[in-house]
């Protein structure tokens, strides 16, 4: 029989999670099952996702050269890509650790995360999330230096805050549907607008739309991302958008996501002649478009998610290309 101590220790309530920031307790305990490889932190940057972060800069590097005057700086095209390529990686790990605490990735049916499964951590996974917001933040420091914009310093600020919030913190925006409009902005208009202005000081037209074309596809890449875990999103209580409007509106979100940047590539081929070959990009995102419309098992769907992403690298890179030659 149990002593009278030891039935007043297994009476007493388990400490609760506090929250998604750092130091909130767990809900449950991890048991490290096995310990991270290499391989399982660099699936854990998602690298894939960089497509994401290289198109934006590449459209607003070209931008910047096709507005003549020489002004454009390969310099500060790299430290942009650093800034927004750091912030990529370090918002997915972010996620993994911020998601892993909560528990919504308990069930998960898509690759395994590290703080989910117990591979690693959490702190760890939070540490390394924050290395890498810091080594963007430091590139946008630099190029906050270099291009004499000072007032860019609250954009970066606010572009941190975005990454962290995506799924940290008490309210989450993630978990409010507002994913696919911050991903919108930042990784489609603030990107591409910004790479040009730290680079000539000014946004051509260009800038602005081929930054809301990249800015559709990074939508439509956490929307096929969302759609793959919209059940066990929902279970969790993860209001994705994907989870708000319903398995079927949102392929239908999916699928327009993913083909209005193509309609503005129309736009484009009116005053680049290089431009309408950008349309063999469709190649890989009308297979996207289709596997997501009937796509009945996570697998199929993590293929589309693959696709939209590679999808969006050509795309961004494409038209760079047009634009700048």
């Amino acid at each position: 029989m149990a002593t009278k101590n030891q039935r007043s220790k297994s009476a007493r309530p388990q400490p609760k999670r506090t929250g998604g920031r750092p130091g909130g307790r767990l809900r449950q305990p991890v048991v490290v099952a096995r310990r991270a490889t290499w391989r399982d932190w660099v699936a854990g940057a998602r690298l894939r996702t960089l497509s994401l972060a290289i198109a934006p800069v590449a459209i607003g590097t070209a931008a910047a050269v096709v507005a003549g005057g020489g002004g454009w700086h390969w310099v500060r095209a790299l430290l942009a890509l650093v800034v927004a390529a750091s912030l990529q990686i370090g918002v997915n790990f972010a996620n993994d650790y911020s998601d892993g605490i909560r528990g919504t990735d308990a069930h998960r049916v898509g690759p395994s995360r590290l703080t989910g499964s117990g591979a690693a951590n959490p702190r760890t996974v939070l540490s390394v999330a924050l290395a890498f917001f810091g080594l963007g933040a430091i590139a946008g420091l630099v190029l906050v230096i270099l291009s004499g914009q000072y007032w860019l310093l609250a954009v970066g600020a606010l572009a941190l805050v975005a990454a962290w919030f995506y799924t940290g913190g008490k309210r989450p925006y993630g978990y409010s549907g507002f994913g696919e409009i911050v991903v919108f902005l930042f990784f489609g208009l603030v990107a591409t607008a910004g790479t040009s202005y730290v680079q000539i000081g000014a946004v051509p037209i260009e800038s602005w739309v081929g930054g809301a074309a990249v800015g559709f596809l990074a939508a439509a890449v956490l929307m096929v991302n969302n759609l793959r875990d919209i059940e066990q999103d929902s279970a969790a209580g993860k209001r994705t958008l994907a989870v708000r409007v319903g398995d079927r509106r949102a392929r239908a979100l999916f699928v327009l996501f993913l083909l209005v940047p193509f309609g503005i590539l129309v736009g484009f081929g009116f005053f680049y002649e290089l431009a309408p070959l950008v349309f063999f990009t469709l190649l890989a995102a009308a297979p996207a478009a289709v596997i997501t419309i009937f796509a009945t098992t996570p697998r199929e769907l993590i293929l589309s998610l693959q696709l939209t992403s590679f999808t969006a690298l050509i795309f961004g890179l494409g038209l760079a290309a047009a634009i700048a030659f």
